[in-house]
Formats: C-alpha cells, structure tokens, sequence
C-alpha cells in the first residue's frame, strides 16, 4: 500500500460525495475502528452509526453543492495515512485533513474534519 493508494481512496470518499451515493460512502467508511468527523459549522460526530446518519442526509440533500477538491497530499504512519487537501464548496474555500486506516487489505476513512480556511491563491 502506497501513496497512490491512499490518494485514491480519497478521491472515492470526494466522488461517493459529489455523486450522492450513500452506498459508496458507507463503503468507504471503517466499520472495526472508531470513527469521527466534524463537518463545517457542525459539532464532532463519534462513532459510526452517527457519521452514516450524519452522511446519508447530506447526500439527500438535492441542493447540497458539489465539492472540487484540489492539492491532495499523504503522509503514511504505518497502518495510518493523512490526507490533507483543499475544497471548495459553492465558492467557499475549505481545508480538510481525511484520516485513513489499514482496514480488511484497503484504507478506510475513520476521520473527516472541514472548515473554513481563508483564500489564498497557489
């Protein structure tokens, strides 16, 4: 498993998103490690049952925009990798760091944190 790997599952978790699959989301979520996330504006959510409600309304949501996700980079911890990237939610600029673990031979998310960040051009 490399950096490629990693990456790749992250532009899943951003294409499960932009497409509105709850099943694809639910799929890229660990099922064995706890997992959190925080969305932006939202209170931290624990556990996985709260994160797959939390997920399955926002992608119901027919107005929710679509997110651009650009400047992926990955450091691997062992069985654990950080995916820290830039988004961009209807014109919004965000900063998200995505957290993977090792999980039946593929990476799974067990981690998602977004906010507001200010714009600075690359």
């Amino acid at each position: 498993m490399n950096d490629s790997d990693v990456l790749a599952a992250n532009e899943a978790f951003y294409r499960a998103f932009n497409q509105k699959d709850p099943e694809a989301m639910d799929a890229l979520w660990a099922r064995i490690a706890p997992v959190r996330c925080i969305h932006p504006g939202w209170n931290v959510l624990s556990g996985r049952d709260p994160v797959m409600e939390s997920w399955r309304g926002i992608l119901a949501n027919s107005s929710q925009p679509k997110i651009i996700m650009a400047g992926a980079s990955v450091d691997i911890f062992g069985n654990l990798a950080v995916v820290i990237c830039r988004e961009l939610v209807a014109g919004t600029p965000l900063a998200a760091t995505n957290i993977f673990t090792l999980e039946d031979g593929a990476w799974r998310l067990v981690h998602h944190h977004s906010g507001p960040v200010s714009f600075t051009p690359d």
